[in-house]
């Protein structure tokens, strides 16, 4: 696991996580099995002690390192412009809607965490009203806990692999894994090994990428492969011009007409912005007329930083539900990636 940085000494976990694993106490220094697995408490959280593959490793260094540079995700235009993306793709998730029907207190899994970034913007209606469970394989699980302090909000965290949660099957009510099971060794490994973890009836929202066409895939790739080889300080460094590239073709702000599809290279036809040609088709290299600099950067080197970032079609994303003894209740297909609200079947 990755300590780059120090944890939060002041977490403690509430009452409900200690109940959960059946455990006596919670202190710092502690060895704890759960589900049969070592984990030792640092900063008041458990922390898987299993090795991780060589990408696995480097993926949570990636993200350990891109979630404690706060400055550069937590700005109001970011925050307001994320909540609004995630209830277009989910829509608003409250109290009222299907998530009265899970009972009380319902065992919310953030399958990935990260910085808690997703869990607070969207569910944070139903906060109050659950017992939330952060899990990262990174040690971003201390930033997540801090920022839920922040709130005075009560939560639990592990900083474990996903396809190791140390949770007995059909035990969560609700899992949340916003950009995550692309990041893991294999995508439909780790949702598979997710879902045996909800109750039936309980609902899974997850989003993961989708393929692009043929230049971007490779662009991606090629960069990807290339930042394997450096520290995430880095490779921050190293994605600054391509970002400043991205800002640059932003403020042009002109157009061009693509006269007939390109089917070869997957580009359809009409008129289209010069830096989302760019983008969409050669490299990710984000813009947003409201973000700074730091803002647009923090959303490249998410996309490129981690070695493990799987795309898949929708047609595969349907199939792994399905395997999974889940049904898809809501689902959104966009160009950037496959957003799925599914219930696990009775």
């Amino acid at each position: 696991m990755s300590t780059s940085s120090a944890p939060s000494a002041s977490y403690r976990a509430p009452s409900w996580f200690v109940e959960l694993f059946g455990l006596e106490r919670v202190e710092e220094g502690q060895i704890v099995s759960l589900g049969g697995q070592d984990f030792v408490v640092r900063g008041g959280i458990p922390r898987s002690r299993r090795l991780l593959s060589e990408s696995q490793h480097q993926t949570a260094n990636a993200f350990g390192f891109k979630w404690h540079q706060r400055q550069t995700f937590e700005g109001e235009a970011l925050m307001n412009q994320f909540q609004e993306w995630l209830e277009t793709k989910y829509g608003r998730i409250d109290p009222d809607g299907w998530f009265k029907d899970l009972g009380p207190r319902p065992l919310v899994l953030d399958a990935g965490c990260g910085a808690a970034m997703g869990g607070l913007t969207l569910l944070h209606r139903v906060l109050p009203h659950c017992r939330y469970l952060g899990v990262d394989v990174s040690n971003a699980v201390d930033v997540a806990a801090q920022r839920f302090a922040a709130r005075g909000l009560e939560a639990g965290f592990l900083q474990v692999d996903l396809m190791a949660v140390p949770l007995p099957e059909r035990s969560v009510d609700v899992v949340f894994s916003e950009g995550v099971l692309h990041h893991t060794d294999s995508t439909e490994r780790a949702l598979k090994a997710v879902a045996k973890l909800l109750r039936p009836g309980g609902r899974f929202l997850f989003y993961v990428y989708r393929r692009k066409g043929p230049i971007r895939e490779f662009t991606d790739d090629y960069i990807r492969d290339q930042l394997q080889t450096m520290a995430p300080v880095a490779a921050w460094e190293a994605l600054k011009p391509l970002t400043q590239l991205g800002k640059t073709l932003g403020e042009l702000n002109v157009e061009i007409d693509i006269p007939e599809p390109i089917a070869v290279l997957g580009i359809p036809a009409g008129r289209i912005n010069l830096q989302r040609f760019f983008y969409w088709h050669v490299a990710k290299a984000f813009y947003g007329p409201h973000l700074s600099f730091d803002e647009m950067h923090h959303l490249n080197f998410d996309w490129y930083a981690p070695k493990n970032a799987h795309r898949q079609s929708a047609e595969e994303v349907r199939a792994w539900c399905r395997d999974a003894g889940m049904t898809i209740e809501h689902e959104k297909v966009e160009d950037p990636g496959i957003t799925v609200i599914a219930r696990k079947a009775a």
